[in-house]
């Protein structure tokens, strides 16, 4: 049991915690991932525009390409997280860094949109391994009642990834920050290169009867299979802000009459802002509280108001509306939670498999999300679409938080049998 006092809360654990190499490797890594995640949906009406692509085909070209990039990150993330709970986190994080690094250099040549959706495609896949094994090393490395803080600096920094990116696209072209989002992860790949296994890690691989990286155990017992479940649903709303409102800004927002353009960089570019410091408060909230559930069920339901508000702006300037991907972004940094809370949910035997596969199947969901927004907006429009895939989001997140276990201080070092 904790306590309820706030010790950890200290100068001292906060230097001890954020200032851990792990940690800092970890965020670094995270930043560039973010930056190359992001990336496609901020250069995408540039880079679609200079291979030829006509105006009126840049939304469902858009939709066809980032759907490439959401699909290779779901396959990653059902690979990378067996591969680093049976070989090892570390084999993971070079392996996939190098992958995805290596495919947004030659994003930087292509000449026609096959290539540059397949050149996703594999980015996508790289890009997936990046986030779980990183959390999991990170959870695993620091004390169970202060690794909520480490795990809160990474995703908080981490996002900001996403706002370099915004402002590299206002000041280059669309080549050059493929280019640097490449260079970046072989720098994050270099900084990881004194790094070790967790001590839990290197435990359980002493203990040869131990069963590491089975896909399969998470449908065998039907209460693994729903704190699964539950992890993966409990995100739904972040990555429908990302991945539709936030992507798709333009279009929103003038379907919603704004009287100027609203350019989707910088939608994104306020969104993180927001999201970076919403990371860094649900961490700070959840270890005030001692409970990741309190913190989660606070953020999700300020986030459905701001959403609800977003709808109710009519003929607003495009820097409202920017106002409001902030708040949007604020509410949405439970983020840093969303990937804690897989990582101890489940055993150290599982844990990199879950991590990893949950977040991933997450961004994945996006194709599901903007399949839907396009068959919807047939019938009922597009903000009619908007709505009713947002609200389905926010009712699938409650579904999520309802009977999650308060994981707070849990101790990870245990196995799933």
């Amino acid at each position: 049991m904790t306590t309820s006092s706030h010790s950890d809360l200290t100068p001292a654990s906060w230097r001890d915690t954020v200032f851990n190499r792990a940690v800092l490797a970890a965020a670094l890594g995270n930043f560039v991932n973010i930056y190359d995640l992001l990336l496609f949906s901020v250069v995408r009406i540039q880079s679609l525009t200079s291979l030829g692509v006509a105006e009126n085909e840049l939304l469902d070209v858009g939709v066809r390409l980032l759907n490439l990039q959401m699909l290779g990150m779901l396959i990653g993330g059902l690979l990378w997280g067996v591969v680093a709970d049976r070989i090892g986190r570390m084999t993971v994080l070079f392996a996939s860094v190098a992958m995805y690094s290596v495919a947004n250099i030659a994003n930087a040549y292509v000449t026609n949109v096959e290539w540059y959706g397949a050149l996703r495609f594999l980015a996508g896949v790289g890009l997936a391994g990046e986030l779980g094994a990183s959390i999991t090393m990170v959870s695993e490395a620091l004390p169970r009642l202060t690794r909520g803080l480490g795990t809160s600096f990474v995703a908080g920094i981490g996002v900001t990834g996403a706002i370099l990116a915004a402002v590299m696209s206002l000041h280059s072209d669309w080549q050059t920050c493929y280019l640097v989002g490449g260079i970046l992860g072989l720098v994050a790949l270099g900084a990881r290169l004194p790094l070790g296994e967790t001590a839990m890690f290197a435990h359980m691989m002493e203990l040869k009867q131990i069963r590491r990286g089975q896909w399969a155990s998470l449908f065998t017992d039907s209460q693994r299979l729903k704190r699964f479940a539950r992890c993966v649903l409990l995100g739904m709303p972040i990555w429908f802000v990302i991945g539709i409102l936030a992507t798709f800004s333009p279009e929103i927002c003038r379907a919603l009459g704004a009287t100027g353009v609203v350019i989707a960089g910088d939608s994104i570019l306020y969104f993180y802002i927001g999201m970076s410091t919403g990371c860094l408060l649900a961490g700070l909230l959840s270890q005030r509280w001692r409970s990741r559930r309190r913190a989660v069920i606070i953020m999700i339901c300020t986030m459905l108001a701001v959403f609800a508000a977003f709808l109710s702006i009519k003929q607003a300037s495009p820097e409202l509306y920017y106002a409001v991907f902030v708040g949007l972004g604020l509410c949405c940094g439970y983020w840093a939670l969303f990937v804690t809370i897989p990582a101890e949910q489940f055993g150290t035997n599982l844990r990199a498999t879950v991590a990893t596969s949950v977040p991933n199947i997450l961004r994945g969901s996006v194709v599901i999300l903007t399949l839907a927004v396009e068959a919807l907006t047939r019938p009922i429009g597009l903000m009619g679409a908007i709505v009713a895939v947002g609200l389905s989001c926010f009712v699938l997140s409650f579904f999520g938080f309802w009977r999650l276990s308060e994981s707070f201080g849990r101790d990870l070092d245990f196995f799933e049998q």
